[in-house]
């Protein structure tokens, strides 16, 4: 009995302990989603990142419409060629579409590396400019208040105007 006295009086003065030392910290939210989509960096790596889809989808859709031609003309002329000839053109046709399926993964995976190229530095600069704000105030707690992000009541301090002072914009 004596045990259990002593792990509830132990147990009450952690929970008033650590209740004491998070009344005494000072918490803070940023919407990091909202402030990526508003540095002129990541409008510009958007934009280039859209330049190289646009230029990836022409490439495939041109090989696409190439395909597609040709299988016409194949099917057009299929009662006119021997079996084997119709065979081989089968062949030569899924050559092409393999070919073509193999190019879009290489425009996907690299589009993927592209982006992490391109986003890397942007994120670091947001996430060492608010650090910087938050030890500036204070904070020792910054919540990210994206969607998803956790967050269910957000009455801190919003650091978002202040980040985006520092970083210039």
């Amino acid at each position: 009995m004596k045990n259990v006295k002593k792990i509830v009086v132990a147990m009450l003065l952690f929970v008033a302990v650590t209740s004491f030392v998070n009344a005494q910290s000072k918490v803070a939210h940023i919407n990091v989603s909202e402030l990526l989509q508003q540095m002129p960096e990541m409008i510009a790596a958007q934009a280039e990142l859209k330049q190289l889809q646009e230029t990836y989808r022409a490439d495939i859709q041109g090989a696409m419409t190439e395909f597609q031609n040709k299988a016409t003309l194949y099917q057009n002329e299929s009662t006119a060629k021997s079996r084997e000839e119709n065979e081989k053109r089968a062949l030569e046709l899924q050559e092409i579409q393999k070919n073509i399926e193999g190019v879009e993964q290489e425009a996907m995976k690299d589009m993927q590396n592209k982006q992490a190229q391109l986003f890397a530095p942007i994120s670091d600069r947001a996430k060492a400019a608010i650090e910087k704000v938050a030890a500036a105030q204070g904070f020792d707690y910054v919540i990210d208040a994206s969607q998803g992000g956790g967050l269910i009541v957000a009455r801190g301090k919003d650091l978002l105007p202040e980040v985006k002072v520092e970083l210039g914009f």
